[in-house]
């Protein structure tokens, strides 16, 4: 679906994620005309960006507000303040968005009503366009309207549409809070640098540029991740002796099957 063509969209919450979506939105051509923004505390540039491309801000929910999709991007801790002013906001046509973690669809029917509601659960490098989204629309969700919400989700990156809505506290865990697992990474490489004897800028420069470098290999390359693994591999050479720690049976996999557990059960109480 074209972006100039999805109807009136109200956009809660401009901070790091909203605002991303938002920058997405109006390069890719959503009219700002169409755009209504609430957010008590916009910085600076968002407010030049919105008044630039004619979107509308308000600091809390204008009288008479409606739209065709309400797109939630606040943080799950601010969403029992926010969402009672919205109920008007949510008519018969109405598709709701949410990209609270944990914050479920019975939560939001209790302060919205029931209503055509997608959970989405973007991640940071959405920010530059390289994020990746899960969604679960239910069941009062058109084709019209999952078409329409798909169109301005994958301004920022592939859109993954999961049939469960329990599926989306697994996808948290894996891609939404995804990134900073790869952030930890160069982390711990560049300190094991540092220990083997490198300065400690050094270490993190090659730390960042080899993760950041293997990520694009992996995004443009056809062979899956598995198989670039093998590729590096030499038998008998550095890697593989690398990867024997890293592939035992204490090595990554347990971590990070604990790791994610324990983010899909915080997404679950967050919920709660």
């Amino acid at each position: 679906m074209a972006l100039d063509h999805l109807g009136s969209i109200i956009l809660i919450g401009a901070g790091n994620m909203g605002g991303a979506m938002l920058s997405g939105w109006l390069k890719k051509g959503v009219p700002g005309a169409s755009v209504t923004v609430i957010d008590p505390s916009p910085s600076d540039a968002m407010k030049t960006m919105m008044s630039e491309a004619g979107a509308r801000h308000f600091a809390s929910v204008p009288d008479g507000a409606s739209a065709d999709i309400l797109f939630l991007a606040v943080k799950p801790q601010l969403m029992d303040a926010v969402l009672p002013p919205l109920k008007p906001v949510v008519g018969p046509g109405t598709a709701v968005v949410s990209v609270a973690a944990g914050k479920t669809l019975a939560y939001l029917e209790k302060h919205l009503g029931e209503a055509a509601m997608v959970r989405a659960m973007p991640n940071t490098p959405a920010m530059i366009g390289r994020g990746v989204t899960g969604a679960y629309a239910n069941p009062k969700v058109t084709d019209a309207q999952r078409e329409a919400v798909q169109s301005l989700l994958k301004v920022s990156g592939p859109v993954e549409w999961v049939s469960s809505e329990a599926d989306i506290d697994a996808v948290t865990a894996v891609s939404g809070s995804g990134p900073a697992y790869v952030f930890y990474l160069v982390e711990c490489m560049a300190e094991a640098g540092r220990k083997a004897g490198l300065p400690a800028d050094l270490a993190m420069r090659l730390a960042r540029e080899t993760v950041s470098g293997a990520g694009e290999l992996l995004h443009q390359s056809p062979d899956d991740a598995s198989r670039l693994r093998q590729n590096v591999t030499s038998p008998n050479g550095t890697t593989a002796a690398a990867l024997a720690v890293l592939m035992a049976d204490d090595g990554m996999q347990p971590l990070f099957d604990k790791a994610i557990a324990a983010a899909r059960s915080r997404a679950e109480e967050l919920g709660a």
